[in-house]
């Protein structure tokens, strides 16, 4: 049974997020046929060199996305229809299963306007629709339009970061410049491993980056020029930003000696004391910003995720596959010391901060305020809501915090972080839900009713913004 009445409004229609009709002419006049620039995501780089075309839709729609496993894992589904061994039609009947459960969840938003977009398929997905939005879907992946390519260019998407370790070498970077592949398509240099001393395969990994930078790591210093011959290398390849997952900023004091005997004493696979790992953590910290404001680079900072909660699923399955949590982690005094320490000497690059709890939402609007130092619009960077955030409420608390702190016209906007080709139309949702604070501050006249004024700073924030910024 359906509720009647003149003021419900369609499902995911054309106006969908949007209350009045400011917020309308502003999306679809102004945001909607915005270029997306999405600076920050884990796209497979093989799968965008070589064009990959997928053999069906849990093919393309389940494989590797942790947000859908945690549903279905929450409603009772086993792992075997989740991770492991069942058919991909199988898999995906379970998660159709799961789906009318995900009500609130920003999952059944996202599942029925990838299938909207991307295909067409305007049903809601149920166990009764599964097997013809599967057989319907699956067809249209057998084409080529639905190649990974063709899908960023139907979803209007200019450039495209993925995330690369230092060690890389950026082959499908180059394949797809080589093929004359007209988007944008950038690495971006995530060297994490070099920097989490305390980790069981941290020796591996500095004889791993030596080898690839072609320098016989032994010592601080050579450590540092193996970094600074891949961020070269990187740069060559059209890299402008770095990226850095952590739970938060490493500042503490350290010297340089204390940098070189932690380092070798853990390459002989010694174990370190919290402060010996904390020191070299803030020394090599300190040193990739002072390179990245050297080349002119971008520093992102993913802080606040409290990683491997589950260590049986850790055992079974390994890293990211749906067992992270948003931390309890001190935030503002390691970064004002950190971006302070950079500031001091003249070598703060750039910076975008993301945060993950909610919490910390002013601590990071109010920490870029710091130092912006007028030397370029926006310098700092409140990053749009990440991760477990990544839905209608944690977006209006970023833009609001930011409104309130900063300068949301200066906001570079939205991007994926995701590892699905279906997932651009998060661009849409977060252009949507922009256009809607928007449209309601005018509705309630705490805004002029000056839609072209106010057009102008919502196509800022969705493309104009990120593409000076980056200077793409």
């Amino acid at each position: 049974m359906h509720a009647t009445g003149i003021n419900i409004k369609p499902f995911l229609d054309e106006n969908f997020l949007l209350e009045n009709r400011t917020a309308e002419a502003l999306y679809h006049e102004y945001a909607k046929a915005q270029p997306i620039i999405d600076y920050h995501n884990h796209l497979p780089p093989d799968e965008i060199a070589n064009d990959k075309c997928f053999s069906d839709l849990t093919d393309i729609w389940l494989k590797g996305d942790h947000y859908k496993w945690r549903a279905m894992r929450t409603l009772g589904v086993p792992e075997r229809f989740i991770t492991g061994p069942a058919g991909a039609l199988e898999k995906f009947r379970k998660w159709a299963e799961t789906v009318p459960f995900t009500a609130r969840n920003p999952l059944f938003h996202w599942t029925h306007l990838e299938l909207q977009r991307y295909f067409g398929a305007t049903e809601l997905l149920t166990p009764a629709t599964a097997d013809g939005i599967y057989e319907q879907c699956t067809a249209l992946l057998h084409t080529p339009e639905y190649s990974t390519r063709n899908l960023l260019r139907k979803m209007n998407v200019a450039v495209v970061c993925s995330t690369d370790d230092p060690i890389d070498n950026l082959e499908y970077h180059q394949q797809a410049k080589a093929d004359g592949f007209e988007i944008q398509f950038r690495p971006a240099f995530r060297p994490d491993k070099a920097i989490l001393i305390e980790k069981e395969d941290f020796p591996g990994y500095i004889r791993k980056l030596g080898q690839t930078a072609g320098v016989e790591i032994i010592d601080f210093d050579t450590l540092l020029q193996a970094l600074k011959n891949r961020i070269d290398f990187f740069d060559e390849n059209g890299c402008r930003l770095s990226d850095h997952g952590l739970e938060q900023v490493y500042a503490a004091s350290f010297t340089r000696q204390q940098a070189e005997s932690a380092l070798k004493k853990r390459l002989s696979r010694q174990q370190l004391s919290p402060e010996e790992s904390l020191a070299f953590k803030s020394a090599i910290l300190y040193e990739l910003g002072c390179m990245y404001a050297e080349k002119g680079w971008i520093q992102q900072f993913h802080l606040g995720a409290l990683r491997n909660n589950s260590v049986r699923m850790m055992r079974q399955l390994g890293p990211d596959t749906g067992f992270d949590s948003i931390g309890d982690f001190s935030q503002a005094n390691t970064l004002a010391r950190f971006l302070g320490h950079l500031d001091s000497e003249n070598k703060l690059a750039k910076t975008i901060l993301y945060n993950l709890n909610p919490r910390d939402n002013e601590v990071m609007a109010t920490m870029i305020g710091n130092f912006n130092d007028g030397s370029v619009k926006g310098k700092m960077q409140f990053g749009s809501a990440w991760w477990f955030l990544d839905q209608k409420d944690g977006m209006e608390k970023q833009l609001n915090a930011l409104s309130n702190m900063g300068l949301l016209s200066c906001f570079i906007g939205m991007l994926t972080d995701s590892r699905s080709f279906l997932s651009f139309p998060r661009h849409e949702y977060f252009r949507r839900i922009l256009c809607n604070l928007i449209g309601r501050d005018v509705h309630n006249g705490e805004l002029p009713n000056d839609v072209e004024w106010l057009g102008g700073i919502i196509q800022d924030i969705c493309y104009r913004n990120a593409k000076d910024y980056f200077g793409f």
